[in-house]
């Protein structure tokens, strides 16, 4: 199972999302710093129900804790958008 796989796996497990998307945006990051201990940059989007009433810092706090270890062994950076359905509207 590939990184962007797992990321997926563990998303689904702890968010349960209506809408996921995982983008690996490592090949853009080449030769920083941050990237030479061959973690990644990845961009995701999670729309779950799961973010009702939290405000932001708690959204991406519950994406940091369904990846776990993946944030120290897999994962250098990493953008998020952490919405509900209702948010999310017609983007979707």
């Amino acid at each position: 199972m590939n990184r962007v796989e797992r990321i997926r796996a563990a998303l689904q497990a702890a968010l349960a999302p209506q809408q996921l998307e995982v983008e690996d945006d490592s090949h853009r990051h080449a030769g920083h710093a941050g990237a030479r201990d061959g973690r990644g940059h990845f961009n995701v989007t999670v729309v779950s129900d799961a973010f009702a009433g939290k405000l932001p810092l708690a959204r991406h706090r519950a994406v940091y804790a369904a990846l776990g270890d993946m944030m120290e062994t897999d994962i250098h950076a990493l953008s998020i958008k952490a919405l509900t359905p209702q948010e999310r509207g017609g983007a979707g």
